[in-house]
């Protein structure tokens, strides 16, 4: 099939592109300064010509501070541009996340929860939710959370940098999530491509932790000399209230590997044995 990939110079944009690749699938990728999304025209024309059966929207604000005090900008990336896309694709796959829940839940958060976003960054991407499903086309919203992997700054590499320069590092221990691999979550955005899912779908790797988790197994993973201590989310106030708890799951099927084993992919990518 003939997949379009948007955002894809991105971390989880070059992973689709790839994914999709290497399963023959006639692959088109596009990215700025080619194809503007917030431009509703330069959308429907672009996708009329490159004729795909399928969008793959990787495209997207990520800056969770900035937003805050850029909350239209970030609302035209995430929402209107979202909302361009799918009145212009035969059938879209759209990147959402975990920031559209409160995150102050006990337990998972599933496909059927009410969202309820705390930060200008989620606002903007349940903006974006919805004009997908108002543009009335075929489509799937795949929610995730905590992405990391090559091809874009993430938490494990400046977690791993800066172990390499320190004796010590303090990371915040009480905010728990599910961290998520690009080589994971690539694969199941093209497999939902493929099926032409339809709805809401949460896709995270398989468990939870927090930060100071995370960064411990990485740095020990990575054999440095460096001790990682926890520390509150107080001790570090950022312009966005961070979720405390913002673990997604899934109760339509969709499961990928435990977070674990997608830190030791992104490790053996990161330093080939």
């Amino acid at each position: 099939m003939r997949i379009l990939v948007t955002g894809a110079k991105g971390m989880l944009g070059t992973r689709v592109v790839a994914e999709a690749a290497g399963r023959g699938h006639d692959v088109r990728a596009t990215d700025l300064p080619e194809l503007d999304l917030t431009d509703a025209r330069a959308v429907r024309d672009f996708v009329a010509g490159a004729a795909p059966d399928a969008v793959v929207n990787c495209a997207a604000y990520t800056d969770v501070d900035a937003a805050e005090d850029d909350e239209a900008r970030a609302t035209q990336i995430n929402g209107d541009a979202a909302g361009h896309l799918a009145a212009a694709a035969p059938y879209l796959v759209h990147v959402s996340t975990d920031y559209v829940f409160a995150g102050d839940a006990s337990e998972p958060y599933t496909e059927s929860d009410e969202p309820a976003p705390r930060t200008a960054y989620g606002r903007s991407k349940l903006a974006g939710e919805r004009a997908v499903r108002a543009a009335g086309a075929q489509h799937a919203i795949v929610r995730t959370a905590w992405l990391y992997g090559a091809a874009g700054r993430n938490f494990v590499d400046t977690i791993l940098a800066l172990a390499a320069e320190r004796d010590t590092l303090r990371v915040v221990d009480d905010q728990r999530g599910s961290p998520t691999w690009t080589g994971h979550l690539a694969p199941v955005l093209v497999d939902i491509a493929e099926l032409r899912g339809a709805g809401v779908f949460h896709a995270t790797g398989d468990g939870d932790c927090t930060w100071f988790d995370l960064a411990s197994a990485a740095v020990r993973a990575a054999g440095l000399d460096c001790a990682v201590e926890p520390c509150t989310t107080a001790e570090f106030p950022r312009p966005a209230p961070r979720p405390a708890y913002s673990v997604l799951r899934s109760e339509r099927g969709v499961r990928l590997p435990a977070w674990r084993d997608g830190l030791a992919g992104h490790l053996a990518e990161r330093v080939p044995a």
